[in-house]
């Protein structure tokens, strides 16, 4: 599939009075950043990299999409001519994908000619912004549930390809599986999934329907049942299929109180092996309330794939170098109050206190270093057009995966708290 149209009009009606003007081909750096996090988060967590390189493969323009633009006349002949041919040829280096960010962290440098650059940048955002801010609240909740397991379950609450990208995020940031198969086949991930409501409302009883699911799946299926009356279904999910029974899902009620006797009651039938899995309207601060509770794995939905009350991560993406009709290099940066940026192109590490704990991050525009133990940030994306293929796919997926755990593992443990407060480390801007 294309990807060119997802883009907004003006990036088009920019190149066409570029190309007119000859800026078009002057040799640009682009940054992608976030000026601040949501109101309170500690941490964000860089997620869409490896779609939005992928997608750099499909991202040109075809006969249909030249005939729009001539029919609707959006640009004119000359910027059609351009457009027939295009391609992004030109480099980019950043954060690999999984890496947390803070205010200012330097997420992507964008090495082009300004047009290439002004022709993606809608899309760049687009999925930066998105998978960001979902894998940035899944990270929080993967912290709220300490080391039990969750599942993502969100794809009937927000677009179908935005579900796809919701689950890949979330595995990025720590869950373990997802209920949607276009993202296991896509990425490689596992995927999971039994029963709704509607499978036991089907059958004349409970015990019809959990006997059709174990005749069909196995004793160590997980039974829903809090279809009718809870404690009622569990001790029929037993009866039907014994201590080898895999698993209950409470999706309903006090979820602490229910868990607690369930627990209690399938103990007392001998169902010690037998987990407890929650779903229902889960977010972050519900499964931390669940952590005294003896709940084996959370299934997550909406507050997931809508980034738990922030669904973007408020990037932008700013022109900060370009050449002159001298070929000589001009930092540019907009002044505008409350938005203004930091020219130059960037460069940043992570610096590390002795026991390799991160302290700060520190942005500079020129290669700099701290004299302190610290971490390069910055890796090559795509050099002179080539995309480095092993941050695609379902290896981009398990390499960002381990990056997210390694870059959690260095913060220091208030990364981890809920409470509102500021970024867990400070942003420091070198300018060189």
């Amino acid at each position: 599939m294309r990807t060119s149209f997802f883009t907004d009009h003006y990036e088009l009606t920019m190149l066409q009075a570029a190309l007119a003007s000859g800026a078009a081909h002057r040799r640009s750096f682009f940054e992608a950043f976030s000026r601040r996090l949501p109101d309170g988060r500690r941490y964000g967590v860089v997620a869409g990299t490896g779609r939005l390189l992928e997608g750099l493969a499909d991202f040109h323009f075809g006969d249909d999409e030249l005939r729009y633009l001539k029919d609707h006349k959006v640009v004119n002949d000359e910027t059609l001519k351009y457009l027939e041919n295009f391609k992004f040829t030109g480099s980019i280096t950043g954060y690999a994908e999984g890496e947390l960010y803070f205010p200012n962290s330097p997420l992507l440098m964008v090495e082009s000619t300004f047009a290439e650059a002004c022709v993606i940048e809608t899309y760049l955002l687009s999925i930066l912004n998105h998978d960001s801010a979902i894998a940035s609240a899944a990270s929080r909740m993967i912290a709220s549930a300490a080391n039990r397991p969750c599942i993502e379950m969100g794809s009937r609450r927000t677009h179908e390809e935005s579900a796809v990208a919701a689950a890949r995020a979330a595995v990025i940031a720590g869950f373990t599986a997802t209920s949607n198969l276009e993202a296991g086949a896509r990425y490689g991930l596992q995927t999971l999934g039994t029963s709704a409501h509607s499978f036991t409302l089907l059958h004349d009883t409970e015990r019809a329907a959990f006997q059709a699911q174990v005749d069909s799946l196995g004793r160590g299926t997980t039974l829903l049942v809090d279809t009718y009356d809870v404690e009622a279904g569990v001790r029929t999910a037993v009866d039907v299929a014994g201590p080898e029974l895999g698993g209950v899902r409470l999706d309903s009620g006090d979820l602490v109180q229910q868990a607690g006797w369930v627990r209690k009651l399938l103990d007392d039938l001998g169902n010690w092996n037998t987990k407890i899995t929650v779903t229902s309207d889960l977010d972050e601060y519900a499964i931390a309330a669940l952590a005294s509770a003896p709940v084996d794995a959370y299934g997550v939905g909406t507050a997931l794939v809508t980034g738990s009350g922030h669904p973007t991560a408020s990037m932008v993406y700013k022109l900060v170098s370009r050449q002159n009709d001298a070929g000589d290099w001009v930092s540019v940066a907009k002044a505008a109050a409350n938005k203004a940026s930091v020219g130059g192109r960037k460069f940043a590490v992570r610096q590390l206190n002795e026991r390799g704990r991160a302290v700060a991050e520190v942005v500079s525009t020129a290669p700099y270093s701290t004299g302190e133990p610290e971490r390069d940030l910055m890796v090559p994306l795509v050099i002179d057009g080539q995309v480095d293929a092993s941050y695609t796919g379902a290896e981009g997926v398990a390499k960002a995966v381990a990056r997210h755990h390694a870059s959690i593992q260095e913060m220091p443990g208030e990364a981890r708290k809920l409470q509102r407060g500021e970024p867990v480390i400070p942003t420091i801007m070198v300018r060189g």
